[in-house]
């Protein structure tokens, strides 16, 4: 069965590793033009190389999507490249130290709010107007476990994920009358390589730490790209405003 996604424009960022690399390679495979946007060039080439190497198009940005210049970067290499952008796809994002409100320093608050939360919405605010020129948009969010409850992560990364689930659910439901579905996937366990919380602090370990684990094996990068992109394409096209869990059931326990 088609996807409908042969042909179109897709933004995916964090696409140098991980679940972001899976993604961009998922996507073209399925015949888009993808947009890699990664803090890391290294990284970023070796996805695009990987893309040209199964005979698909990719192009890469790098930077960081804090800053609003990359933002427009992205956006506009997009534009100009593949014609406008059909779909942004958000998995770039850091963990934070398993830091409790009461240890939370200035500084790891502000990056990873940053991060998780404020580069999202400046991409997604660039990209709309592309969007609805168009009548029609996929976004998917990355969200998490810590977006559904409070004892997964720290305090800075368990209110960032909440924001993601906050915008998602404002985007789905404002931008429905444009053509535009506003999703999200929440992963439990996943083997990304994706560096794990550098816990020291006595409460937030003593805490939180117990209550890893999920509920059953660690998910590939592969099945999380999967609901990725079912999420954006045609076979979700009546799917708006979902927070997709992608953790074997750990949610439900």
């Amino acid at each position: 069965m088609s996807t409908g996604l042969e042909g179109r424009s897709v933004i995916v960022t964090g696409a140098g590793s991980g679940t972001g690399r899976a993604a961009a390679v998922r996507f073209a495979r399925e015949g888009a033009y993808v947009l890699v946007a990664d803090l890391r060039r290294a990284a970023a080439e070796e996805t695009v190389k990987a893309v040209a190497e199964m005979g698909g198009t990719a192009l890469s940005v790098v930077g960081d999507l804090s800053d609003q210049r990359v933002v427009d970067q992205v956006v506009d290499t997009a534009d100009e490249a593949f014609g406008g952008v059909d779909v942004l796809v958000h998995t770039a994002e850091i963990m934070d130290r398993l830091s409790v409100v009461s240890e939370t320093d200035d500084a790891e608050w502000y990056r990873v709010i940053e991060v998780n939360l404020t580069a999202p919405f400046l991409l997604t605010r660039a990209v709309l107007p592309h969007m609805m020129a168009e009548g029609r948009g996929s976004i998917v969010f990355t969200a998490a476990e810590a977006g559904l409850r409070g004892s997964i992560a720290g305090a800075a990364c368990t209110a960032a994920k909440h924001g993601v689930i906050g915008l998602v659910r404002s985007l789905a439901v404002t931008y429905l009358g444009v053509g535009i579905r506003t999703n999200a996937i929440a992963p439990g366990g996943t083997g990304t390589g994706f560096p794990g919380a550098a816990v020291s602090e006595v409460h937030g370990d003593n805490v939180l730490a117990p209550r890893f684990g999920g509920t059953g094996r660690v998910a590939t990068v592969e099945e999380q790209a999967a609901a990725i992109v079912f999420l954006a394409s045609d076979g979700a096209a009546h799917i708006n405003g979902t927070v997709l869990p992608v953790d074997e059931g750990w949610s439900a326990a």
